[in-house]
């Protein structure tokens, strides 16, 4: 396993891309902050913390809970009534986007309502793709070849991402 990010530059990643995301919905006075289920949920809850530091929106956090194995053989849900989203601006969090899979079948779960308007977020985009998604906030882009993946862990008492 090789280092890619230690708990100090997570933390200077997530207020960049906490701050990206103000200016990117400026004029917007409500946002929704979907983190799936695991570490996107943690960072979800970091990134509202900040924004809720520097601005008045008002920030609904909330999770998409499915099997990032197999997605289409469990259900997919939300911690709050999807009904909610509809109209509104919506950011989806993950920790990394490897396949692209988990942010597709998120996504997916999300586009059931018409919302406004959907923006993703990852902390480290491997850009190795089986779906078509852009990350529109990403704290890292690493190259790498198919076989790696990037995988965020707790060590030492904080989260570490890894290459492995």
């Amino acid at each position: 396993m090789q280092l890619v990010l230690n708990q100090q530059q997570i933390e200077q990643k997530i207020t960049r891309l906490s701050h990206e995301i103000i200016e990117n919905t400026y004029g917007e006075t409500s946002l929704f902050i979907g983190g799936i289920v695991g570490n996107g949920e943690i960072f979800a809850n970091q990134i509202a913390r900040i924004i809720e530091q520097h601005t008045t929106l008002e920030l609904t956090v909330f999770t998409v809970d499915l099997h990032k194995d197999f997605p289409l053989e469990h259900p997919i849900s939300c911690s709050i009534d999807p009904a909610t989203l509809a109209g509104k601006t919506v950011i989806l969090v993950d920790d990394v986007i490897n396949s692209g899979t988990t942010m597709q079948y998120g996504l997916m779960k999300i586009l059931e309502q018409p919302v406004r308007s959907v923006k993703t977020v990852a902390l480290v985009d491997r850009l190795h793709r089986r779906y078509p998604i852009k990350c529109d906030f990403v704290g890292m882009t690493l190259t790498t070849t198919l076989k790696d993946r990037v995988e965020v862990m707790p060590s030492n008492g904080s989260l570490e991402a890894f290459l492995v």
